[in-house]
């Protein structure tokens, strides 16, 4: 397993991210963990205090600026970065008739925009080693829709595309570009926000009848980091515990 490496996490500080912070700070690599939440990233690094290998920055994924800065940290903690791990998103439920255009470009910014920009501030650092790691988190939600998250569904499907373009102009550099599409996540955010009822039905369309945790996608995400998923790339990988079968 490659150890020691420079790994951007954003939505660091969130329920998923902060599993993927710890995986790989685990792992013996240096992580470079970015949220918009100051307080939270400031418990992740009180709850991680014995490791010097995690650096934390706030910025907000929607402005280019504060990648900029995410870029700009990496830079001077490492010298570049070896694997990018996008998980920031936010997932707003508003029925259709009273979303705003202002609504849809919100979410648009950040799940599809955001992740753009936080991929082009990382490009420069990721090549010229030939070999490098972007892991995407998409949504299964884009393989059935969802009536009161048009918005949120229509800015994860974006990624596809996203992703396996990059996969093609990225590929030279030896880089992968890959996309993991999570049911829906009992993480404290889905918890604050989500309809138990929407949670519940969840569980009776899975093969696996249980609640999605984000120790479910941990695996995943550091397989498609790893020297492992070599000759992976452009692909989707759907963990949802069997609702959706591609």
């Amino acid at each position: 397993m490659k150890t020691d490496r420079i790994v951007v996490v954003t939505g660091a500080a969130g329920g998923m991210g902060k599993l993927a912070v710890q995986r790989f700070l685990a792992n013996g690599d240096t992580v470079i963990a970015t949220d918009t939440q100051d307080e939270a990233l400031k418990k992740l690094v009180d709850g991680e205090a014995s490791d010097a290998k995690l650096h934390t920055v706030v910025g907000d994924i929607s402005s280019e600026a504060d990648c900029g800065r995410v870029a700009a940290l990496a830079k001077d903690v490492g010298g570049r970065v070896d694997v990018l791990v996008n998980v920031a998103g936010f997932f707003p439920i508003k029925p259709f008739d009273e979303m705003t255009a202002d609504d849809f470009r919100r979410v648009v910014d950040i799940n599809l925009t955001g992740t753009f920009l936080m991929i082009k501030a990382m490009t420069p650092l990721l090549r010229g080693r030939a070999w490098g790691r972007i892991v995407i988190i998409g949504s299964a939600s884009v393989f059935d829709g969802v009536a009161d998250q048009v918005h949120y569904t229509a800015a994860k499907a974006g990624l596809f595309g996203l992703s396996r373009s990059l996969a093609r102009v990225l590929g030279k550099d030896g880089i992968t570009v890959n996309v993991v599409t999570p049911g829906l996540t009992v993480t404290p955010a889905v918890k604050a926000n989500m309809p138990p009822k929407m949670i519940e039905q969840q569980i009776k369309l899975r093969a696996l009848p249980r609640d999605e945790e984000g120790e479910d996608l941990i695996g995943t995400i550091f397989f498609l980091a790893s020297p492992d998923a070599n000759f992976i790339s452009g692909q989707t990988i759907n963990v949802d515990g069997g609702k959706h079968m591609l």
